[in-house]
């Protein structure tokens, strides 16, 4: 990064000074991102940052105690390895301690560390001129938000690893607004390097469903059959991984807990072959491969940085198969491998019909376009609320014909797998809600009796 020094000269000089067991972690970060508002570029801008952590680990006759330090920027080494040691010196026994992840090391030392730009989106910017000309010559407003960033994760260890991964993550968002907002809709994307971004399929669906909207139907609060989108569902997912942590459940605290005690793994939970999983490298939503945490929680220990990361089936076929531990809560538990976190979520049932397929098959659903302020309301079932927004229409016999009111929801993701009657192709989406979580394939489904609890004024 222009400026500061490489992370390979910054990980050996920190070891060094360390001179006894501890870990480095390096974050680079570059961003470009870009804001539209009344069919108007208002703002754009470009970031860079780094970030860099040592974890020292205090032997003691007893055990070994981890202390941690991070400072920014081009950092004074001697201070940064001085403070991680205090932080050691006054820390209690770690919980987690296992043999830190040795050698050889990985990754290309050579290598600059990669940056992004406004450049990368030119292409999408071209197109969003024209696109915003268009709506404005048709009374539609569009606002959005296009973002691009190039995290470069490093990590070394005393034992000898060193590991270095470029994370691209880029996405593309766009409202359109129309009759003063009574109708809108939402569309959005990631894309890892704005290659081949389907503008024009973007365009063409915003519109579609504007014209969706023309006719308004108001609803009362009821259980509705819904179709989900993908990026609907998405989101759901994405709560469910967050909530699936091992030591957590085995302590009876989680939607994943017996009530006797231990876990529900094993446990059929759907008729239809659900698989939810997470692969480091699953075709176009690459990730991270190795542990990089400058923290220790109950799924993921400062021990296991630069361990290797392989996919993990969450759920597999319809049943309970995996939750999140690290290397000691693992061997605690009994399980075969450590089973950290991983930055992507896949969910498929082997469903073939698209969205539009499972519209035309409809004799009366809701289609929910988008979730949105999904939070929390009891964790021992995982229930949540939310509200839907930017498009909730009304199918009937095969066809799109309005927009329904929007919705308070309250809905358990764990029961929507239990409860689905139909679940479509996998494909790649980005969910609203949780739209740091860029890497997501899902499948819309079919809920029989999707429980929209209140009317919202949302719009």
């Amino acid at each position: 990064m222009s400026g500061l020094p490489h992370p390979s000269d910054v990980t050996r000089r920190i070891l060094a000074e360390a001179g006894s067991d501890a870990t480095v972690l390096m974050s680079d970060g570059s961003e470009a991102e870009v804001r539209v508002a009344n069919n108007t570029v208002t703002t754009n801008g470009q970031r860079r940052s780094r970030t860099v952590t040592v974890v020292v680990f205090d032997e003691r006759p007893d055990g070994v105690a981890a202390g941690v330090a991070s400072r920014s920027g081009d950092v004074d080494i001697h201070e940064l390895v001085a403070a991680a040691r205090h932080d050691a010196a006054n820390a209690p026994l770690a919980t987690d301690a296992a043999p830190l992840v040795g050698g050889p090391g990985h990754g290309a030392e050579s290598d600059e560390v990669p940056e992004t730009s406004l450049e990368v989106m030119g292409d999408v910017l071209d197109s969003l001129r024209e696109l915003t000309a268009r709506a404005e010559s048709r009374g539609v407003t569009l606002a959005g938000f296009f973002s691009h960033a190039l995290a470069t994760t490093t990590v070394a260890t005393s034992a000898g690893a060193y590991r270095r991964f470029t994370q691209p993550t880029g996405s593309v968002q766009l409202v359109a607004r129309a009759d003063g907002g009574q109708r809108s809709t939402w569309r959005g994307l990631s894309t890892p390097y704005f290659r081949d971004v389907p503008m024009d399929e973007l365009e063409a669906d915003l519109y579609r469903r504007l014209e969706w909207a023309q006719r308004r139907i108001e609803l009362p609060a009821g259980r509705y059959e819904t179709i989900m989108s993908p990026s609907t569902v998405a989101d759901m997912m994405a709560y469910l991984y967050f909530s699936n942590e091992g030591p957590d459940a085995a302590q009876g605290r989680t939607v994943f807990s017996t009530p006797g005690g231990g876990t529900r793994n094993g446990e059929k939970i759907s008729s239809l072959p659900f698989t939810l999983y997470s692969d480091p490298f699953a075709a176009g939503l690459e990730c991270r491969p190795f542990v990089a945490t400058s923290a220790s929680s109950t799924t993921e220990s400062v021990f296991d940085n630069a361990m290797d990361i392989e996919r993990t089936d969450w759920i597999r076929d319809g049943v309970i198969n995996d939750l999140r531990f690290h290397r000691a809560g693992a061997a605690e538990a009994g399980r075969p491998r450590a089973t950290p976190g991983i930055d992507n979520i896949i969910l498929e049932a082997g469903g073939t019909a698209s969205l539009d397929d499972m519209i035309a098959s409809s004799e009366r659903a809701l289609l929910i376009n988008t979730l949105w302020y999904i939070r929390s309301v009891d964790p021992a079932t995982l229930l949540l609320t939310g509200l839907t927004r930017d498009g909730v229409y009304l199918v009937e016999d095969g066809k799109v014909t309005g927009q329904v009111n929007n919705f308070r929801f309250n809905e358990s993701p764990l029961d929507l797998l239990t409860r689905a009657t139909e679940a479509g192709v996998s494909e790649l989406t980005l969910p609203r809600e949780f739209d740091e979580f860029y890497r997501a394939r899902t499948c819309s489904l079919r809920i029989p009796d999707f429980n929209m609890s209140s009317v919202s004024p949302a719009s």
